[in-house]
């Protein structure tokens, strides 16, 4: 098994498991980076608050709306990417080692480029899984609510108490009504919504990973100095490390998010032009003339909480199952070794 194919399957493995811890608080971020009515003046919901809300009003079942389309989407996302990325940085590794022998440089990958290994395997995730977070963002800002049934009578020829209006639960809203909405909306094009500012977005596992991998190398060489030959890092220190690289690439595209979840939502077809979006710069633009700056970073405090939490989660399993993979493949190549030894 390659090098590249376990990294893959382990950056698989960890983020489904990150996926299930954090998918509540990423429903909830996704709700608030979608608010869009610059007219609401009522106190806004902290993030444990609007969870309690979601669940008072709509079911526990609506906070991980989207979650089965989310894991597929999270498993195909992380796969591919740490797939490539391994397949990319291997290539970098072999061209820092020819320029070392030819007397140029230190034999080890760059920050410049770890930061295009990580852009080149962002941008190939990007075109693939797209359509799948499309999907994921309307199930996610779907707003479980009763339907009002229609009075059997004019109403000008029967007053206010003499109507009756009943709840009726609404039909449950799948993975197949998002994609359907989704192409009755915009045909199939309608799937690779928001994928401009998404490529744009690229940097920021492209920040993250570079952050990552520049703290992880600093550590390794801290305590080869320290201990001699010793350059293992714990699980603890990776989750950290994780936590630290991702908060730092949050914090940096966290606008160009909200504009994604923006244009990846349902759009509004009548009524107030201010919600209309026709694209990323229309929806950038009036962002700023009807929220402000502010409408930038709505649920930020949400998000880096969810996705800081989710990368160390992801990282620590990943790093674990890759050391695992490697550990078990080495044992069986042992196995087998000594199988073959003559009598």
């Amino acid at each position: 098994m390659s090098d590249a194919l376990i990294n893959g399957l382990a950056g698989a493995g960890g983020g489904i498991i990150a996926q299930l811890i954090t998918y509540p608080l990423q429903t909830v971020n996704t709700r608030q980076q979608t608010d869009r009515d610059p007219k609401k003046t009522k106190r806004k919901l902290g993030t444990i608050e609007q969870m309690c809300q979601v669940v008072k009003h709509e079911g526990w079942e609506r906070l991980y709306g989207g979650l089965t389309p989310s894991l597929v989407g999270t498993a195909a996302s992380q796969g591919v990417y740490y797939y490539f990325y391994q397949v990319f940085r291997n290539k970098a590794e072999t061209a820092a080692l020819k320029r070392f022998n030819k007397g140029n440089g230190d034999g080890t990958v760059g920050m410049f480029s770890s930061l295009l290994v990580a852009a080149i395997s962002g941008c190939v995730n990007v075109m693939l899984t797209n359509p799948i977070w499309v999907v994921v963002t309307r199930m996610q800002t779907y707003r479980k609510a009763s339907i009002k049934e229609k009075p059997t009578r004019s109403l000008s020829n029967v007053s206010e108490d003499d109507v009756q209006i009943a709840a009726v639960e609404p039909p449950p809203f799948g993975t197949g009504h998002a994609v359907q909405e989704v192409y009755d909306e915009a045909g199939i094009l309608g799937f690779w919504k928001g994928v401009f500012p998404t490529l744009i977005m690229v940097s920021n596992p492209s920040i993250q990973f570079m952050l990552y991998e520049t703290l992880l190398k600093k550590l390794k060489a801290r305590r080869a100095s320290s201990v001699k030959g010793k350059t293992g890092v714990t699980a603890l220190e990776v989750f950290l490390l994780g936590a630290v690289a991702k908060l730092g690439a949050t914090v940096v595209t966290y606008p160009l998010l909200v504009v994604k979840s923006r244009l990846q939502a349902r759009q509004v077809t009548d009524g107030d032009k201010k919600l209309q979006y026709k694209g990323t710069l229309d929806a950038i633009l009036k962002m700023i003339r009807y929220e402000g700056f502010y409408g930038f970073y709505k649920g930020m405090s949400t998000k880096i909480v969810q996705s800081v939490l989710a990368a160390a989660v992801l990282f620590m399993i990943k790093e674990e199952l890759v050391k695992g993979a490697r550990l078990l493949l080495t044992s069986n190549a042992v196995s087998i070794n000594k199988g073959k030894r003559p009598p």
